[in-house]
């Protein structure tokens, strides 16, 4: 079955997308922001997350009514490959893929506001990626943790 995607992006039908599109995603959402691991105990890592209000930085005037930013953690070569080559980014510019104002370094990206266009055509595919690669990461963790040795989640 296809998943709808949301006519209008706003953080609620995104929310929506990523919790019907990925049935394991576990959903922590506290004031002002939604955080999607698949660790229903620990909540963490995170592969996706949605804020709206300027608690967790100040960077993308996220103040103001109805802004949000969406952000992803990908892999390198996406990262480098989609926003590595942006120099001083325009953190309050809108519909615009960008490094995370605060988690570049860890490989997350954002958009603040994504169209209905960015969001089908940019944002799914990174989700799924996202969400694939800490996957994955959890699947090496757990037959390495069997077999005695551990190997962090991070090292996706």
């Amino acid at each position: 079955m296809t998943k709808s995607l949301p006519s209008r992006p706003d953080p609620e039908t995104i929310t929506a997308y990523i919790t019907e599109t990925f049935p394991d995603a576990d959903l922590v959402s506290i004031e002002g922001g939604a955080f999607f691991s698949i660790d229903p105990e620990k909540h963490w890592p995170n592969f996706a997350t949605i804020v709206w209000t300027d608690q967790f930085d100040q960077a993308t005037n996220l103040k103001d009514p109805g802004v949000f930013r969406l952000n992803i953690g990908v892999g390198r070569a996406t990262f480098e490959r989609l926003v590595g080559s942006i120099v001083d980014p325009d953190y309050t510019a809108l519909d615009r893929l960008l490094p995370h104002p605060v988690y570049a370094k860890q490989l997350w990206v954002s958009i603040l506001n994504p169209s209905a266009s960015s969001f089908a055509e940019v944002a799914v595919p990174l989700l799924a990626e996202a969400h694939d690669r800490l996957t994955a990461a959890r699947a090496r963790h757990h037959r390495a943790a069997g077999g005695g040795a551990e190997v962090p989640i991070e090292e996706a």
